[in-house]
């Protein structure tokens, strides 16, 4: 048995021992101080199910924070209502079963934004692999087209350079036979020069 549920013993058999009013059977005397001290330590105990939320979410973030606040703040409503509802010992139950159901409405909604945080974080993941993937696709692309045409000049260029070479080939071909031409010119005139004198 919870602290809790030890103390909610305590307030029943206390009311279930305080004396009738005169000429009434369900309006009883209370010792204000005494239910006052009960109350007062009612208030300062905390369910086991809440101090286990509590650690689960103190090392969240903002989202998981609001989900703790929200869970304190259901808590203290609990709390409150059963403070109004300790005149009798059935509503007193009543009291305590809505406490229960409010803190497991708590956690289950904790659990869901919990859950949510870490779609939301997965999906982000796998947003950015596909980005980032896109992005290398994409250089690759450009990369593959560069080098496509670069070979692509480059067998351009070395097209050009051997027709020019050829031209410059055949230049020198057709120069080296103008020289013997002129050598062949050069010998005849020694000739004649011979023949002169």
């Amino acid at each position: 048995m919870s602290k809790i549920e030890q103390i909610i013993t305590e307030i029943e058999e206390y009311i279930d021992n305080c004396k009738f009013q005169p000429l009434s059977t369900s309006k009883i005397i209370v010792n204000k101080d005494d239910i006052d001290e009960l109350l007062a330590e009612l208030r300062l105990r905390t369910p086991d199910e809440i101090k286990k939320y509590q650690k689960i979410i103190a090392n969240k973030d903002a989202i998981l924070n609001d989900a703790k606040e929200r869970a304190e703040a259901m808590v203290s409503e609990a709390t409150a209502h059963i403070n109004q509802l300790v005149s009798e010992h059935e509503i007193m139950q009543k009291a305590y079963e809505e406490a229960n159901q409010i803190i497991e409405q708590a956690q289950a909604e904790a659990q869901g934004i919990l859950d949510s945080a870490t779609t939301e974080a997965n999906d982000l993941r796998t947003r950015a692999m596909q980005y980032t993937d896109d992005i290398l696709a994409n250089v690759q692309s450009i990369l593959s087209t560069g080098m496509d045409s670069f070979e692509s000049a480059q067998n351009t260029m070395m097209t050009s350079l051997n027709s020019s070479l050829n031209v410059v080939v055949e230049s020198r071909k057709e120069l080296g036979g103008a020289e013997d031409e002129e050598s062949v010119e050069d010998g005849e005139d020694d000739n004649l020069s011979v023949d002169l004198l």
